[in-house]
């Protein structure tokens, strides 16, 4: 007995959330032991689902504990747990080296999460567990967001609806460049029109979580490039240590394209609005309340009737274009120095000459090695 008791000290390894953070990566798997529903809601980056219990069985061990007996509860759980372990080892742990080393987390770092890792240790494998579980690396994160935005010199890309301001972002990250597209890791063009079809956007908590992993894996040494955006990103909000640092401290570059440019991006941009109509008014009724029955009424018709051009500039000199430069003046400091950018028009290729002349100017900074992740 004591001689498994000290084996089970060598192999189970208890881990600070903060301490952590940086380094995720020394494990060959990060193994998070909660249900499919929780791991959907959030989860460590990188990490794979092994339920110790799936969501229907949670469920069945939940109601037994209210309305049976915790010990009624805690069998079934245990009988449960150690079919859907056995499983887990013989799928993805058969062919594992002696010298595989998970870290494994569940909720509060209670019984899922030990009952995998107990079982692991017992095996031979130096598994560590997170104290707290994932909650504890919710508010380690949290704080860590508030430690990290400070840090970064923001090239905030600015420019009206339709400038081209994501191609851009896009052609700098090609260019080598460090950017933060906040839109992308929201699954969402932060707009009226900005929801994309087919694409559910990820839970605040799931937001937060990628923000902070693209932060930590940025150096300070080199500018970051992140579009003007609003707080909201769709239904999500952006960090607000990460709202207030872009907006305090980041130096404004305004985008420019012609109102022509501008429309025919939208019309690629948002392809779907233009072949599915319907879904296109259905959209704009989220005006109403600010534009008026009347003209959204009248852009819904022009719509259905094939001029959808025309509504799309209408969309622009009337609604967009008034709302963010009032928002650019009142939330950005510097806005009033930005610099004009005026790519050649809307296509990949100017985009990309534009942005390899920024990473060109920022040049002796980009050699500097990149922090490790």
């Amino acid at each position: 007995m004591a001689g498994t008791a000290k084996a089970l000290a060598v192999s189970l390894v208890s881990e600070n959330a903060v301490e952590l953070l940086p380094r995720l990566g020394e494990f060959d798997a990060i193994i998070d032991a909660r249900s499919e529903d929780e791991f959907a809601l959030d989860h460590l980056p990188g990490a794979v689902n092994w339920p110790t219990l799936d969501n229907q069985q949670r469920h069945d061990v939940g109601f037994r504990y209210k309305q049976v007996n915790p010990f009624e509860a805690r069998k079934l759980g245990a009988a449960i747990a150690a079919r859907n372990i056995a499983a887990h080892i013989e799928r993805q742990v058969m062919d594992q080296p002696r010298s595989w080393r998970p870290l494994v987390y569940c909720w509060r770092g209670g019984q899922r999460s030990g009952s995998l890792a107990l079982i692991l240790g017992q095996i031979g494998f130096r598994v560590s567990i997170i104290e707290g579980g994932y909650k504890a690396f919710r508010f380690a994160i949290v704080a860590d967001t508030e430690r990290l935005a400070p840090l970064f010199d923001y090239r905030v890309v600015c420019g009206t609806t339709g400038s081209g301001k994501t191609r851009l972002l896009h052609a700098l990250g090609r260019a080598g460049a460090q950017v933060l597209d906040l839109e992308d890791l929201a699954n969402h063009r932060s707009s009226v029109l900005g929801a994309i079809p087919g694409l559910a956007q990820p839970s605040q908590k799931a937001f937060d979580t990628l923000v902070w992993d693209r932060l930590r894996r940025f150096d300070p040494a080199r500018p970051v490039f992140v579009e003007s955006e609003s707080r909201k990103v769709g239904n999500v909000t952006v960090p607000v240590a990460v709202m207030d640092a872009m907006r305090s401290s980041g130096n404004c570059l305004n985008l420019e394209l012609s109102d022509p440019e501008r429309v025919a991006l939208l019309m690629e941009d948002y392809a779907y609005f233009v072949r599915n109509t319907d879904a296109f008014c259905a959209r704009l009724d989220a005006l109403t309340e600010i534009r008026g029955k009347q003209v959204v009424q009248g852009w819904k018709t022009s719509v259905q009737s094939g001029a959808i051009e025309s509504v799309v500039q209408e969309l622009l000199i009337q609604h967009y274009d008034p709302v963010y430069l009032q928002s650019m003046q009142r939330n950005f400091k510097r806005y009033a120095q930005a610099r004009t950018l005026s790519p050649e028009d809307r296509s990949s290729s100017a985009m990309d000459a534009l942005a390899v002349g920024l990473v060109n100017q920022v040049t002796p900074t980009l050699h500097h090695p990149t922090r490790p992740g």
